[in-house]
C-alpha cells in the first residue's frame, strides 16, 4: 500500500488548472477551489469535479444539484485564496464580479471559460464525492489579452500563457 505521504507529494507534480465551482439554493451561495476537474466525454458535453464529503459546502452542492466551473486566469489569484480559505462564504463573493447562466449556480464574469452544469450522477471514493456534471451552458473569456491560465504544480501557483509553435 502507498504511504498517504508519498501520495500526496507525487499528486502535487500533476499539473492542474486552478477553478473555482460555485452552486446556489435556498440556503446561499457556496463555493471552493479546485483542481480535480476534467472532461469525461462530449456527447453528452460532461465533465468531473471531485470534493472532499468533510467540507462544510459539500452538502449543499449534493443538494442544489447545480455547479459551475469557473477557469481561472493568472489574475485570479486572489479569487482562488479566497476559495480555497476559511473566510465565511458571503465575502468569498466580494471578490470578483458573478452573474448566472442558466441554471442559476454563480459564473464569474472574467473566468477563462465558465462551464454551467447540472449533477447527473455522484459517487463516493474514499474521502471524496466525485460528481458527473452535464454541461448546460458555457460562457468563453473573448478577451485574447487576458488569455493567460492559473495553473497548480508543486504546491505553487504558476501563470502560463499563449505561445505559438510553428513545426
Amino acid at each position: 500500500m502507498v504511504e498517504t505521504t508519498d501520495f500526496r507529494n507525487g499528486m502535487s507534480l500533476l499539473t492542474g488548472a486552478v477553478n473555482v465551482i460555485t452552486t446556489a439554493g435556498e440556503t446561499g451561495r457556496f463555493g471552493f477551489t479546485a483542481s480535480a476537474v476534467c472532461s469525461v466525454t462530449d456527447t453528452p458535453p460532461t465533465l468531473l469535479v471531485c470534493m472532499n464529503r468533510s467540507s462544510s459546502s459539500h452538502c449543499h452542492f449534493k443538494n442544489n444539484g447545480i455547479l459551475s466551473v469557473n477557469v481561472l486566469g493568472a489574475h485570479h489569484q486572489q479569487i482562488s485564496q479566497a476559495f480555497a480559505s476559511r473566510i465565511p462564504m458571503d465575502e468569498r463573493f466580494t471578490h470578483g464580479e458573478w452573474t448566472t447562466l442558466l441554471t442559476g449556480s454563480p459564473v464569474l464574469s472574467d473566468a477563462l471559460v465558465s462551464f454551467d452544469c447540472r449533477i447527473r450522477q455522484m459517487n463516493d471514493v474514499g474521502t471524496h464525492t466525485i460528481f458527473y456534471c452535464e454541461v448546460e451552458a458555457i460562457k468563453m473569456n473573448e478577451n485574447k489579452e487576458s488569455c493567460h491560465g492559473l495553473i497548480y504544480f508543486n504546491r505553487c501557483y504558476h501563470h502560463i500563457g499563449q505561445q505559438e509553435y510553428k513545426l
